[in-house]
């Protein structure tokens, strides 16, 4: 057989004839470089089988040895097909689709490909045991260090291009009432079935066209798999209710049926009421010396390569199987002029009670036998020969269970074709919670306890006749059908198939090795046997010493030899022994994908269409759009999308801001903060319910009076802040963060079920529009709308209200002034006379009308929320998650005024008295910097580093949270975090900016307003 660096024997003109090659359009062809050599196919080539065509085996080089490498499963479902293309490393040979232009190279190679200088260490493989890293190089200390550098380098795969130019990739959504995975024959009919009862139905399929095996494999019960193929497509591609996803991956099973799909560059995230995975089965190899050569493949591979890609697998072949589906295969590929020298059937003859004496399996022998086959019953390939690829083969009779005679025959061939059996796709299956059970007597793993919402269908429940397959798809698409509510007429019976396709132990060690059970980690039997007589007896604990099933085909391979011999080992069965943890993703994912161009599902308030009229530069506040600042109207910042990297927007961007913030302290302001959290409790235990969830005391909190509400989480970190307003003994209105209040919502409710006290709890976020009223004019412009006392004394700071804002010239019938209720407090978050006024939603955008033309004769603006975090920060105010991180608790925070300690109990209590008591460590301090700063570009931004003051200046002891300059206070003031030696006013605190040190002072906060008295006027 050639080398790769031989002169192609093949030409496209001598590819099988049609109906051979279903994905290959004859009438274009493709041309790239492989290994330096052109390569020519046809368009709907991958690369894998392109390279086939052209007499190329050898593709790669293994792990660990070197090992010469080919095509295994040619569905890219294994390791071996791994390649480098240009500045991408580990591209699947067998499932890229080959284009024009394409450089392509073997990878883990010193060398070329053909000659690799690292094949040497196949002869060091009994010096490299399993686990040997683990044993041999922690000693003497540190010499790890020296030994990971040359580990590496030898074990490395792909090289990645350091230059690479980022692509563009994205997410998008779907929603379907019911998701098919896989599009064999089970995954067509349960899709057919559900979208007939009237149901959208998704039908995902990994490969490029539909039909799952129907499109490669032969039945011994189907005459004409072809046929019932396109039948079953045209049907579905005509079907209103199905939408069809080729080429994309399933990537992983998440709570409630979400399922991450890759389609091209695109993830997308698809959420089904139900879903049905079809995702067949993999074909397991035999374990015998030399089972990785190139030129040992799956009989379905070898199947692939002629129907779908019209390629002859080779000149004379060798098939050894434990099921019917090797008879199938030898008989396709005599079909297409290779000869098969021998059907090993490692089970034993239709008379030997090891056998099988079914209708099917008679026939496929007489069909054999006519064709010319030599069969050869209970006996197995033992070895096979040849350097970069199989050139022979060593037969012998099976003796028992993995022993063989002493002795066998020689084959020289260069096609191996096997099939032991199937292991169904149990990854995602098992991440949704299934179990897998082992029946001895089928020798088969099956799968159970799967979720309510999640159904199985086909060869991966078991089921191996395509009557059965198709007669299971209709009683999963039943089953799915009955809980979307549409239940069928009559329900299906549950389908049984006695019909055996797992030989029970097709593994033959060998003594000299090389007996691959893990093709990705170059794993031999007798790896996985060492493993558990070192002790590591748990088949989670030989996965992680041994490496095995962590490669990229994620043990779909390896898994079932694997629990064979741990099972056999370890004295238990294989139930007992059961699989390695399926984790996601089940395929390797680009991180592309996950970093690619996302987007969220986001909510206006009822206010959004006004500001948008205003001008107002809109940007995301969690879930909300809210208008950051309000510039002036035409200027190059006016509208959602203008971008803050303009030439001049930043200079903009800022005067606008300050214009505002000196705004809002002179005159009067108006600020949208609908989006702020708002949870209700009502209920004789409100207030028992506060006091235990809140660091405050809440049990004689006055009704009409508001109070500051922090939240610990259990670790003693303040995870939230609000406004607690009491409007009656038994009601309490509590803000909370933008962010924040679901959490806070799912933790009331949380430990209510548990403590049951009398209260209803209610997220009434969206029952609320609300705006903030602040400056001096504040109550001048309020009075005018409501019949409410506002005065100082009638409503006092930190006073709540309940009332009502007349709506100006509506008058109902009866001669009635028409109002709006409305809730009203007196904070002081911006440091001036203010009103939050919250009201019924629906009356959002009415009150904004309302309370802009009642402002008019007092200059009223509109205000944005950076221009409302600048005038807290002047204030000295926190936000939670900017100004706190994951480990702030009150002291670091100067909140300790904000935890009572006369109460037993708060969330978090316990904790927040163990890290309080420490010695601290951090505090949140406040620094000033002078103006002229900005003009040199040297203002600090959030996250710059905060130094230590002593001669270890790179020491670093905390960072900047909130800076901004400050027209109010006429200084560049901040928060940051620093040492507590660092925290007294007048201490100089080092902050480094882009590389340069920059000394602020610490001061005391607030500072704007310290005497308090602006917010209280």
């Amino acid at each position: 057989m050639n080398s790769v660096a031989s002169t192609p024997s093949t030409t496209l003109s001598q590819r099988l004839a049609a109906p051979m090659g279903l994905l290959l359009d004859r009438s274009q062809t493709v041309q790239f470089r492989f290994e330096g050599q052109s390569v020519t196919g046809y368009k709907g080539d991958t690369i894998g089988s392109a390279l086939l065509a052209n007499n190329y085996w050898l593709w790669s080089r293994s792990f660990k040895y070197h090992r010469a490498r080919g095509p295994l499963t040619m569905s890219a479902h294994d390791a071996n097909s791994l390649v480098q293309i240009q500045g991408e490393p580990n591209v699947l040979a067998d499932k890229m689709v080959a284009i024009d232009g394409l450089e392509v190279t073997g990878q883990n190679v010193n060398g070329t490909l053909a000659k690799d200088k690292d094949a040497i260490l196949g002869h060091f493989g009994r010096f490299m045991p399993v686990g040997f890293y683990y044993r041999a190089f922690y000693k003497p200390k540190g010499i790890w260090d020296w030994w990971e550098k040359q580990i590496r380098e030898k074990a490395g795969l792909g090289i990645a291009d350091l230059d690479f130019k980022p692509e563009y990739y994205d997410k998008a959504y779907r929603f379907h009432d019911l998701v098919v995975v896989g599009s064999g024959p089970a995954g067509l009919t349960a899709a057919l079935t559900a979208a007939a009862a009237g149901v959208d139905v998704l039908l995902l399929e990994e490969q490029p066209l539909l039909g799952g095996s129907l499109s490669y494999a032969d039945f011994s019960d189907l005459d004409d798999p072809e046929a019932l193929r396109q039948q079953l497509v045209h049907q579905v591609e005509q079907h209103p209710n199905i939408t069809v996803m080729t080429d994309s991956i399933c990537n992983a099973w998440f709570v409630d049926n979400w399922l991450p799909v890759l389609h091209g560059k695109r993830l997308f995230k698809i959420r089904a009421q139900e879903c049905i995975m079809a995702t067949g089965s993999y074909e397991q190899h035999v374990v015998f010396r030399g089972n990785d050569l190139p030129g040992v493949v799956m009989c379905s591979a070898a199947m692939r390569m002629m129907k779908l890609y019209a390629i002859k697998p080779g000149q004379s072949a060798v098939v050894v199987t434990g099921n019917d589906d090797g008879y199938l295969t030898a008989l396709a590929l005599a079909a297409q002029g290779v000869e098969v020298k021998a059907l090993v059937d490692m089970r034993g003859g239709v008379d030997d009670p090891t056998g099988t004496d079914s209708v099917e399996t008679k026939n496929l022998i007489f069909r054999a036998q006519q064709a010319g086959i030599a069969l050869r019953f209970g006996q197995t390939l033992y070895e096979a020969f040849g350097k970069d690829h199989v050139e022979a083969v060593e037969i012998r009779v099976i003796r028992g269970r993995g022993r063989v005679a002493p002795e066998g025959d020689l084959l020289r061939c260069d096609l191996v074709c096997m099939s032991s059996g199937y292991m169904p796709a149990y990854q995602l299956l098992c991440q949704a919670g299934g179990q897998l059970s082992y029946d001895e007597a089928r020798a088969e793993f099956s799968l159970r306890q799967l979720p309510q919402h999640l159904h199985i269908a086909g060869s991966v429940n078991g089921k191996h006749s395509i009557n059965a397959v198709i007669k299971d798809a209709e009683y999963a698409a039943a089953a799915a059908l009955t809980l979307l509510g549409h239940p069928p007429a009559s329900q299906p019976e549950v389908v049984e198939c006695s019909r055996k396709v797992n030989y029970d132990w097709p593994i033959f060690p060998h003594p000299k090795g090389k007996d691959f059970v893990d093709y990705d980690e170059d794993l031999q039997s007798k790896d996985i046997v060492n493993a558990t007589r070192l002790g590591y007896r748990d088949i989670q604990l030989v996965k992680r010493f041994s490496t095995v099933g962590m490669g990229p085909s994620q043990g779909r391979h390896s898994a079932l030899p694997t629990a064979r011999l741990v099972a056999q080992s370890t004295g238990r069965t294989v139930t007992e022994t059961g699989v390695t943890t399926a984790r996601p993703p089940l395929t390797p994912e680009k991180l592309a994908f996950l970093a690619g161009r996302g987007f969220d599902p986001y909510r206006h308030t009822a206010m959004h269409h006004r500001h948008l009229a205003l001008g107002a530069k809109m940007i995301p506040a969690g879930i909300w759009a809210r208008p950051a600042f309000y510039p002036p109207q035409g200027s190059l910042l006016s509208g959602s999308d203008a971008s803050p990297l303009i030439p001049g927007s930043r200079a903009l961007r800022n005067a606008t801001i300050e214009a505002e913030a000196l705004h809002v302290r002179s005159r009067v302001g108006l600020i949208d903060v609908s989006t702020l959290g708002g949870i209700e409790l009502r209920g004789p235990d409100a207030a028992e319910l506060m006091n235990r969830i809140y660091t405050f005391g809440f049990l004689k909190q006055p009704v009409g009076k508001t109070r500051y509400a922090v939240l610990t989480s259990d670790q003693g970190v303040v995870v939230d802040d609000g406004v607690a307003c009491r409007f009656a003994d038994d009601c309490f209105y509590v803000t909370a963060t933008t962010t924040g209040v679901d959490a806070v919502y799912r933790l009331m409710t949380f430990w209510n079920t548990q403590w049951r006290l009398d209260v209803d709890i209610t997220n009434v976020t969206s029952a609320f529009a609300a705006v903030n009223l602040a400056g001096p004019d504040s109550r001048k412009v309020l009075q005018q709308l409501t019949d409410l006392d506002l005065s100082k004394e009638g409503f006092p700071y930190l006073a709540c209200r309940e009332g009502s804002i007349n709506v100006p010239g509506a008058v109902s019938a009866d001669g009635q002034q028409q109002t709006i209720p409305a809730r009203l407090l007196r904070v002081g978050f911006v440091g001036e006379l203010g009103y939050e006024i919250h009201v019924p939603a629906r009356y959002g955008e009415a009150l904004w009308d309302i309370l802009m033309a009642a402002g008019a004769a007092f200059d009223i603006k509109p205000f944005g929320v950076e221009t409302q975090r600048l005038l807290r920060l002047e204030k000295g105010h926190i936000i939670i998650s900017q100004d706190t991180d994951g480990m702030s608790h009150p002291g670091e925070l100067g909140l300790e005024w904000a935890v009572s300690k006369n109460k037993p109990y708060f969330n978090g209590c316990r904790a927040v008295d163990i890290v309080m008591k420490r010695l601290q460590t951090r505090k949140l301090v406040g620094f000033k910097l002078p103006a002229s700063l900005m003009a040199s570009g040297k203002k600090p931004e959030e996250g710059h580093l905060v130094l230590a003051t002593t001669e270890r200046m790179a020491d670093i002891t905390g960072n900047v949270t909130s800076c901004e300059y400050s027209p109010t206070v006429g200084a560049i003031i901040g928060m940051a975090f620093a040492a507590v030696n660092q925290s007294e006013p007048g201490t100089q605190l080092p902050i480094r900016v882009d590389g340069e040190m920059i000394m602020a002072e610490v001061v005391a906060l607030p500072f704007y307003d310290t005497e308090q008295a602006r917010q209280a006027m």
